[in-house]
């Protein structure tokens, strides 16, 4: 597997405020279980673009890998209602199932 980020970041040096290049970075970080790193991307995005919606999504799953559980349904809870106001039924479904997910 080859590693992506040091492109990735060159990228996000060129358009520092580009949401997909600051998801696909946390989604790297996710992927190498540096969870607290994608968390800060995935906020990133977030304040760039609040309607991005899997960054809540994977923000979530990566809190709840650092044992952050509650930030993790809260952030959960706010992309399940980002989702209901841009009538997104499909990541309104997968984000209420995670939220219930996490509450098992």
């Amino acid at each position: 597997m080859s590693d992506r980020l040091p492109q990735l970041l060159r990228l996000l040096n060129a358009d520092p405020n580009d949401a997909f290049t600051l998801y696909a970075i946390a989604q790297e970080h996710a992927k190498k279980s540096e969870h607290s790193q994608a968390v800060t991307f995935y906020d990133r995005c977030l304040a760039v673009d609040p309607t991005y919606l899997y960054a809540y999504y994977h923000k979530a799953r990566s809190l709840a890998c650092c044992s952050q559980k509650d930030d993790a349904i809260a952030t959960a809870n706010a992309g399940l209602a980002a989702a209901k106001k841009a009538d997104d039924s499909h990541a309104a479904s997968e984000l209420l199932a995670l939220v219930l997910d996490l509450k098992d």
